[in-house]
């Protein structure tokens, strides 16, 4: 059976991130993320909504899990394979609110693509993010790939890939935590189970109520844990690197949450789920139960708050204005790495 991970909060004036080894600034730059995550996704949104941009995919409602998790690797030397949802993942490893707005409008300096993916379709060598594709799953074994490279190289860096409780029905996540398992590899395997595959329930996808036991099946642990609450997320995803760096092998990780918005800007959620049920959880919204948490420990001030919200603001201004002005690719890159490239001398 899969472990319950144990629940995170402020108790009796205890700051439970100490005890986690997290700073108060530490704390507070998690919180920060989060904030910038949300803010450039409402931004986008927005655009969309005025027909200034064509598509969005959202991250609203479990950046908690996102970030959480992200927060226990090490960015440029740990490796992440995110899926489409993960911004809060990329920001945490280095990407700036202007790269997502320069993916987002399809230009030419955008950092993931320069130009020629959809937004969500994160990538950067860099950075050590490793370039996601359309079909759901296929990064899972990327994931694994890496991993093993990490492995025959003798490095211990950890490789985190995210995918959501959809993707568990596709072979590829079979095969890859299989041969993962087998080869005691470094990567952990992160649901983000918001509980709907576009629109199919997860009662639909599988017969279990958690998507973690399928973990014993492959020789290695599965821990549920709450994916609203980021610190949760921060315990069970640091515990499962140790492992990971320890050479014990692989973990899956299911974070229980909720997306607020419908599966992309091209889907109506109303068809398919009710709006109490989404009230329900946005009163469970991770970022405003962790701010609470960090007020309850004397670690987030108004002042604190105040900073980080004019900080999160004047990036994605001065990224919307820029990116919205940045130029678009050009037909002379049509064909640039679809194709094998001479290479000069």
């Amino acid at each position: 059976m899969a472990i319950k991970a144990a629940q995170v909060e402020a108790k009796g004036g205890q700051s439970r991130h100490r005890s986690l080894g997290l700073s108060d600034e530490e704390a507070r730059r998690i919180y920060e993320v989060m904030r910038l995550a949300r803010a450039v996704d409402e931004r986008m949104w927005l655009i969309n909504r005025q027909g200034r941009a064509p598509f969005v995919i959202s991250c609203q409602g479990q950046e908690g899990a996102q970030v959480g998790t992200a927060a226990a690797l090490r960015p440029g030397y740990d490796w992440v394979a995110p899926y489409y949802r993960d911004a809060g993942v990329v920001l945490w490893f280095g990407m700036t609110a202007r790269d997502q707005m320069l993916s987002f409008f399809a230009r030419r300096e955008d950092p993931n693509s320069a130009g020629r993916q959809m937004p969500g379709h994160f990538g950067s060598r860099r950075l050590h993010i490793v370039t996601g594709g359309s079909p759901v799953a296929t990064q899972l074994l990327h994931a694994a790939g890496v991993a093993l490279a990490s492995k025959q190289r003798k490095e211990d860096a950890v490789t985190n890939v995210y995918f959501g409780e959809g993707s568990a029905s596709q072979g590829d996540t079979h095969e890859a935590m299989n041969f993962a398992g087998i080869h005691k590899l470094g990567v952990i395997f992160i649901c983000e189970n918001n509980g709907y595959a576009i629109s199919v329930p997860q009662s639909r996808q599988m017969a279990i109520a958690n998507l973690a036991d399928r973990a014993a099946g492959y020789g290695f642990p599965g821990v549920v844990v709450d994916g609203n609450d980021v610190l949760a997320c921060y315990e069970v995803a640091r515990q499962a690197v140790d492992r990971a760096r320890g050479g014990e092998g692989p973990t899956l990780i299911e974070a229980k949450t909720y997306r607020f918005t419908p599966h992309s800007s091209d889907d109506d959620d109303k068809r398919y789920r009710q709006a109490e049920e989404v009230a329900i959880w946005r009163q469970k919204d991770p970022i405003q139960r962790y701010a609470r948490y960090l007020r309850d420990a004397g670690t987030l001030t108004d002042q604190h708050e105040a900073e980080i919200t004019e900080r999160v603001t004047q990036q994605v201004d001065e990224a919307t204005d820029y990116a919205e002005q940045a130029a678009d690719p050009t037909a002379d890159d049509l064909n640039t790495f679809v194709y094998k490239q001479e290479i000069p001398g």
